[in-house]
């Protein structure tokens, strides 16, 4: 069973025919707890021209070892417009390789968002997950692929990464790096001035509440490194596990 819904996933990320990450775009792990629920919120503004902001709630389980499942609305506002409903969003993450078996636990990640504005598509993002430890350190990097269908306007796939470098100081506190980019096309990259790449600190933390109860975080304060990212990225992320 494992083994044919990661076949499902991996065939789908080669039948890809955008990925500029969105201010509250956030760095995947690979790592699934089965019986796991969470509430998830999402909140990300760039001052971009004009200025994006967008947010999102999510309701997600671990339907087993290996698999999570998690749905969300999201919510977008765009300079001097009001909060409107942006998008349907279905998560699902696959882990492949048992958590610290390997020098790299490995997972794969596939999403679908049904946007509001039927013109722009269903879009399909799919890609590997990797995560490695060096004693208190973690490293994460991920690549990632997006395609549009059914958009009133076609476009290829796009590839995109993420990346984080976190030192586990204290389970109530942790600190690190974390980046976002996208290269545009994934065979024909766009022109250097034209990608998106943006980097800066971060942290993160879980506060135990109760027994099997928790809440975690992650923030980040991103600065642009290329001239198509926004100069200012601000993202967090808040789960309620229980």
């Amino acid at each position: 069973m494992k083994f044919n819904a990661v076949l499902i996933a991996a065939m789908g990320m080669l039948y890809l025919q955008s990925a500029h990450a969105g201010p509250a775009d956030y760095v995947y792990t690979p790592n699934v707890e089965q019986g796991e629920k969470e509430i998830d919120f999402k909140f990300g503004t760039a001052d971009d021209s004009p200025r994006a902001s967008q947010a999102s709630l999510g309701l997600g389980y671990g339907a087993n070892d290996w698999w999570f499942t998690e749905v969300y609305v999201k919510y977008a506002k765009t300079g001097g417009d009001s909060v409107k409903y942006d998008a349907f969003e279905w998560e699902n993450k696959f882990q492949l390789t048992e958590t610290g078996k390997y020098p790299v636990d490995v997972g794969f990640i596939t999403e679908v968002e049904i946007p509001r504005d039927h013109d722009e598509g269903i879009e399909l993002k799919v890609g590997p997950l990797f995560q490695t430890e060096f004693g208190k350190l973690q490293l994460n990097g991920n690549i990632l692929f997006e395609k549009r269908f059914d958009a009133a306007v076609s476009s290829p796939t796009e590839m995109g990464y993420q990346w984080q470098a976190k030192y586990r100081w204290q389970p109530a506190f942790e600190y690190g790096l974390q980046g976002f980019g996208g290269t545009g096309p994934w065979n024909d990259w766009d022109a250097a001035r034209d990608q998106s790449h943006k980097i800066g600190p971060a942290i993160f933390g879980r506060i135990a509440a109760g027994d099997h109860h928790a809440i975690k975080y992650n923030a980040a304060w991103l600065f642009g490194v290329s001239d198509a990212a926004p100069d200012n990225t601000f993202r967090l992320q808040t789960e309620y596990e229980f």
